[in-house]
């Protein structure tokens, strides 16, 4: 039998306590007349996620089992439903959030040596949503075609790792396009989206803050082509186009020119 450690603590000391604790007392400033804890709650929430709890009542099962092991695990005080539901319900969720990205950028600076998934010094990003769905009947809030309840997870990727660098979560319909105004942009770096996020002025943001983008093209973007450079079509390159974009709005956005790309993937 194995008497070091429990695998969970090990995983939780990566956890830099009194950060946790910094940032506990700046976004619940009153949090510390509870016997419950932020620490206790955090340590709650990681165990029913690593292990699979389906409900508080399996969470409390499980930790209740025997209450030493629960003080092994880090635990100071006893987890209840009760006790649960209540910090879920009145604890400042912007707490976890802030963890969450304290703990991004001490991960990335682990792989920011790693080799790139392509063949560029520079970072690349890949941009993209997801949708989480909710139980209509618990979360009425999250209500947002009628008959289907989620909220959507918007997410930076950087693929050195590959690990998150930027996540928020919003309301459901929440357009993938309006997101791209919170992203934060790294200069010299590159985004990669799906055409989900075509939208030349949000575009020309991250051109102006001295990175780059590459997107899908979509069949209603109207231009017309400046020039047009020879390829070798051995390759899956079927055409590269400057272009330059025609209608109304657009080119009051983006009046320069657009590089245009096209490749044959079979």
């Amino acid at each position: 039998m194995n008497a070091g450690k429990m695998v969970f603590s090990q995983v939780m000391e990566r956890v830099p306590h009194w950060e946790f604790q910094r940032l506990a007392r700046a976004h619940t400033p009153g949090d510390g007349r509870r016997q419950f804890s932020a620490w206790d709650h955090f340590l709650a929430l990681a165990f029913a996620q690593m292990t699979f709890r389906e409900s508080l009542r399996d969470i409390e099962a499980c930790l209740n089992t025997q209450v030493g092991m629960s003080y092994q695990l880090g635990f100071r005080a006893r987890v209840t439903r009760s006790t649960l539901a209540r910090a879920n319900e009145e604890r400042d969720w912007r707490l976890f959030a802030a963890l969450a990205h304290k703990l991004i950028d001490r991960a990335r600076r682990l792989y920011q040596d790693e080799p790139g998934a392509l063949d560029l010094d520079a970072p690349v990003y890949a941009i993209d949503s997801t949708f989480i769905d909710l139980s209509l009947a618990l979360c009425p809030w999250a209500n947002w075609t009628g008959t289907d309840a989620a909220v959507k997870l918007h997410t930076s990727l950087d693929l050195r790792g590959p690990l998150p660098a930027f996540v928020a979560v919003t309301p459901g319909g929440y357009a993938d396009v309006v997101w791209l105004d919170e992203l934060p942009i790294e200069p010299g770096s590159y985004y990669v989206m799906d055409r989900g996020y075509i939208d030349f002025r949000r575009l020309r943001r991250i051109a102006e803050a001295g990175a780059f983008f590459v997107i899908r093209d979509r069949p209603d973007v109207r231009y017309y082509v400046a020039a047009s450079r020879p390829v070798d079509r051995t390759t899956s390159l079927r055409s590269d186009q400057s272009i330059r974009l025609n209608g109304w709005e657009a080119p009051r956005h983006w009046p320069d020119l657009l590089r245009r790309i096209s490749i044959y993937d079979t």
